[in-house]
């Protein structure tokens, strides 16, 4: 059977051969892909933004609306300019296993997983151990 994209690979192959980036910009789109890769500005969460979205799944699944509108009742304001943070604080939570998701009623729920309940329990606790806790789980959640 012949290959379907065999033209497409030979095209391919005939219009890009003998192209290459210089050292320079090679480095150059290495260092934006590394630069992107660090999120440098997810690191600004407060521990007390983190605490709160914790808390506040502590009891039930709750979706991101909710979860914002409650952050905003308590005062805490770190997504008040940039909502899209919170769902990519969430994401990242999730991906760190400390939150669960399932979709309902085309609305996404998040959870606390056994870890998650895990860092509820030590932010009960607040000392120099689950204050550094949390700054790693931030920079975890980060990278």
């Amino acid at each position: 059977m012949d290959d379907p994209f065999d033209n497409l690979k030979h095209s391919m192959k005939k219009d890009f051969e003998g192209f290459s980036f210089s050292e320079e910009r090679k480095n150059a789109v290495k260092e934006t892909i590394r630069s992107k890769q660090s999120h440098p500005e997810l690191h600004s969460w407060k521990e007390e933004t983190l605490i709160s979205i914790l808390d506040s799944l502590q009891d039930a699944s709750k979706h991101g609306y909710d979860i914002s509108t409650q952050l905003f009742r308590k005062n805490e304001r770190s997504f008040e300019s940039n909502e899209g943070q919170l769902y990519t604080l969430l994401h990242l939570l999730e991906n760190k296993k400390i939150l669960t998701s399932t979709w309902s009623d085309d609305r996404k729920y998040y959870s606390l997983t056994t870890k998650g309940k895990k860092y509820v329990v030590a932010c009960k606790h607040r000392g120099p151990q689950q204050s550094a806790l949390l700054k790693n789980l931030i920079e975890e959640a980060s990278l």
